[in-house]
């Protein structure tokens, strides 16, 4: 992607983010926009520490807090991801067999399934660009039953 391209992308996300924002009866503040740009130039996924020390470095007097308090805001209106453990804590699974996992991004919990057509998914050609795959976890997150009724039962 040239320079022209990645700057119109930039530009998109954040017209995208703050229409989100304005719709959700939300502000564009200061230090919201500077963390959000961290998040939307950098292409290495990075971690919340690691977008304050950056934005520290134009903003001194943003928070370790803020950051994470903009990040969590950010998820939860869908405009950002979250990779790797939930924001609460890392999980640990005995079970090594092949299953894949259905987490709830409300409530946290966690449900192993199987499934033989997401078991039949080979690590994509494109990975070995990137280096030598050699195992692949499939995570399907959403709503469980529970966080669907009670959503329904505040209809």
């Amino acid at each position: 992607m040239g320079p022209d391209t990645q700057t119109q992308d930039l530009q998109n996300r954040m017209n995208h983010v703050r229409n989100v924002l304005r719709e959700s009866g939300l502000k564009l503040t200061h230090q919201r926009l500077e963390i959000l740009n961290e998040v939307c130039k950098a292409d290495d996924h990075p971690d919340a520490e690691t977008i304050y020390r950056s934005v520290r470095e134009r903003m001194p007097t943003v928070s370790l807090d803020t950051v994470y308090r903009t990040l969590w805001l950010l998820l939860d209106l869908g405009l950002i991801n979250a990779l790797g453990p939930s924001r609460e804590r890392v999980r640990f699974d005995a079970n090594t067999e092949v299953h894949h996992h259905f987490v709830c991004r409300k409530c946290g919990v966690i449900h192993d399934f199987t499934s033989p057509e997401l078991d039949g998914v080979q690590i994509p050609e494109a990975i070995r660009d990137l280096g030598q795959g050699e195992k692949m976890h499939i995570e399907v997150r959403g709503l469980c039953r529970d966080c669907l009724k009670d959503k329904a039962s505040d209809c």
